[in-house]
């Protein structure tokens, strides 16, 4: 038999589970979409997107979706290849 609180604590990770991968999908196609368009050369553009990406990767750690070092590689490598096109 299952308790009623292990029950409970099953939902929570089910509605988290569902939220998280919704926020890690949504900061990977950012990311895609970020490289598509440095291919593109559209610089004006980038340089908004950039600090979107930014924005989110921030908040994406802040909630402990990523880990820090992550997020700082991330940015690190997406603004090396703005600055090299």
């Amino acid at each position: 038999m299952i308790t009623k609180s292990a029950r409970k604590a099953n939902r929570q990770n089910i509605k988290r589970r569902a939220h998280n991968s919704k926020k890690k999908s949504a900061l990977k196609k950012l990311i895609k979409d970020f490289r598509k368009s440095v291919s593109s050369k559209n610089i004006g553009e980038n340089k908004e997107v950039i600090s979107k990406i930014q924005k989110a990767l921030d908040k994406a750690t802040k909630t402990n979706l990523i880990k820090k070092n992550k997020a700082s590689r991330i940015k690190s490598r997406l603004s090396r290849l703005a600055n090299k096109k």
